[in-house]
This record gives C-alpha cells, sequence and structure tokens, in this order.
C-alpha cells in the first residue's frame, strides 16, 4: 500500500511517501480503507522535534483521524461490519499506523459508523476536534439555557463546540481574529462574535453576559485573567490546549469566584468521559448539526505540503484525499 511516515523528528520534509505492506487486522481490530485523513495540531506537534524528545517506534505513519470503509475485520469482531461506512479517531494513539496510508487496523471500537447523510470529508473533520469540544463541554457542565464562550470559534475544536453547545441548549459567544473568521463562526451557530483586532473583548462580552457567563472554553491559557473577570461565580473554565509556553495562573480571583479550572487532553479522558463524548458527537450526527470547516485538500503525495498548512494555521481544515475523489 502507498502511506505517508516519517523515521526522524523534525519538519515537513521527514515525511516520505512509500510503499509498506498491506496491513491485516488483529483480534478485536478492523482494517479500514481510508477515503479521506484529517490532520490536525496534534499530529503535527508529535513529528516535531524537541529537547529530549525520541521517536516512539522506527516509523510512524502519522493522523489520528479519517474516514473510509471497514473492509476486513480480525477475530472477535462481528463480520457484519465489513463495508460499514465509518469515522476514525486516536487511529495513531500509542500506535504507530495512523491514517496516512491507503489501509489502517486499529482497535474496532475506534471506527464508530459515518451516517449516510454524513460525507467522508466532515468524517475526517471529527475525532480530535469534536471530541475534544464535547469533553470540554461536558467537563463545564453545559446545560439548557447557559451562557458559553468559545475562544477562537473559526477553529476546528472551536467550531465544532459552537455547534455542540448550541444543541445542548446553550446560548453561545465568540471571539476571532478576522471578519472571514467571524463568518465562519457564524455560520456554525455563534449567537455574539468579537473580533478581539478591532474592539475589546471584555467589555463587547459584558454587553453580552451582564451577568457573566457561566463556562469558557478556551484555547489559550494567556486568556484565562480576561476569562475570569466575565465567569459568573462557580463557572468554569476548560483549557484544551497550552499555547508554546507555561502561562501564570490568577489563582487568587479564580479562588474569589469559587471557579473550576480544568485542563483537557482528549487522549487521557476516562472511559466514562470518552464514552459520554462520544454519545453527544453521536447525536450532533444524528441531528446534522456538526458541518466541517472550509477544506484545504491535498494529495497523499502532498503530506508534507499538508502538515505544512497546519504549522502556518491554515483558516480552515486540513484534509488529505487518500483516495482519489470520484474513486469510490
Amino acid at each position: 500500500m502507498q502511506a505517508a511516515l516519517y523515521r526522524r523528528l523534525g519538519g515537513p520534509e521527514v515525511l516520505e511517501v512509500t510503499e509498506l505492506p498491506e496491513p491485516h487486522p488483529g483480534p478485536g481490530e478492523v482494517r479500514v480503507r481510508v477515503i479521506v485523513s484529517g490532520v490536525n495540531p496534534t499530529d503535527v506537534k508529535s513529528r516535531q522535534a524537541a529537547p529530549g524528545k525520541v521517536m516512539p517506534f522506527p516509523f510512524v505513519i502519522p493522523h489520528q483521524d479519517g474516514a473510509g470503509v471497514i473492509d476486513e475485520v480480525g477475530e472477535g469482531v462481528d463480520s457484519r461490519r465489513v463495508g460499514e461506512r465509518v469515522f476514525v479517531y486516536f487511529a495513531q494513539w500509542q500506535r504507530p499506523h495512523g491514517t496516512a496510508a491507503q489501509w489502517t487496523c486499529l482497535p474496532a471500537e475506534r471506527a464508530l459508523a459515518l451516517p449516510e447523510g454524513a460525507s467522508m470529508e466532515l468524517g475526517a473533520s471529527l475525532g480530535i476536534p469534536a471530541l475534544t469540544a464535547a469533553a470540554a463541554l461536558r467537563r463545564a457542565r453545559v446545560r439548557e439555557g447557559a451562557r458559553v464562550l468559545v475562544a477562537g470559534g473559526a477553529g476546528a475544536v472551536g467550531r465544532a463546540t459552537i455547534q455542540l453547545a448550541r444543541l445542548l441548549g446553550a446560548r453561545v459567544a465568540t471571539t476571532v481574529s478576522s471578519e472571514h473568521k467571524a463568518a465562519i463562526a457564524e455560520v456554525a451557530g455563534a449567537e455574539f462574535i468579537v473580533n478581539y483586532r478591532v474592539d475589546d473583548p471584555a467589555d463587547a462580552l459584558r454587553s453580552w453576559a451582564p451577568g457573566g457567563v457561566d463556562a469558557v472554553i478556551e484555547v489559550d491559557p494567556r486568556n484565562v485573567a480576561t476569562d475570569l473577570g466575565l465567569l459568573r461565580p462557580h463557572g468554569a473554565i476548560v483549557l484544551y490546549a497550552s499555547g508554546t509556553a507555561d502561562t501564570p495562573m490568577p489563582v487568587r480571583a479564580a479562588m474569589v469566584a469559587n471557579a473550576r479550572l480544568e485542563g483537557l487532553m482528549v487522549y487521557t479522558l476516562t472511559p466514562l468521559e470518552l464514552a459520554r463524548s462520544l454519545e453527544l458527537v453521536r447525536t450532533a450526527l444524528a441531528a446534522q448539526v456538526l458541518t466541517p470547516l472550509p477544506f484545504h485538500r491535498f494529495e497523499l503525495a502532498e503530506v508534507a505540503a499538508a502538515h505544512q498548512a497546519v504549522e502556518e494555521h491554515a483558516v480552515g481544515k486540513v484534509i488529505i484525499d487518500v483516495a482519489p475523489p470520484g474513486s469510490w
């Protein structure tokens, strides 16, 4: 099979496309013929070099997310799953073989049915972003009528958070850095949008929520002090990204507000948290409320360029057409 991989850590240039033996599923696994592979910031960070960081395997086929069709099952897996359209999550988590290949084998529970009305492109856009969004909203205990601030509403996680929060009956505000991103957040369903390069976000958001917001889903730890000033007493701030360096936390302000300040790493959710997050994502898929960002499409041979686009913060979702459009 054709597969993209890297044998050493570094920039996008370490990626290569080569031939590997066709894989077959082991016990409890399924084999997915990958149609579309999704590229996330976590895939880029895993590939990049850092002091003390070593290759976890002799080579790595990257990407956690993707969508395709199950064409083979291992021992103990219902054979009726053959032919099932699925989206894949955690494909490369603690494993060397992700979705940047014509086939990937993984535990059967990590390949979930994709409704007929959902495109392969959407399926490859779920996984890490949608699960992170769902887990963050669950952690924040968002309920119907809550006011939620979603930082960075034009990003993959931010957009999914807006859509899932609306599904839960919440009212949503978001911050963006351009009019183009504002349009993306508006389509996702944000009720109130602040361009922080134009307006003071704290003042604008206080006009929208004079009594404070119930929860903040935050992408940048540098915003936590501002978030605390906007939060109702006993509210929650959930951080799902760490930025480039550790940031001092305003502990006293959090204590005064009796605020819950929680970090979130989707890979290490408890089994119960993961199950509840998956349930919310599947409910949203069935309700057709999850829609993708604009796409930046690449072929498998262009995997290095795809990673470069993510590193350069492309506005939209970067995907790789493993199977050429129209071939399936």
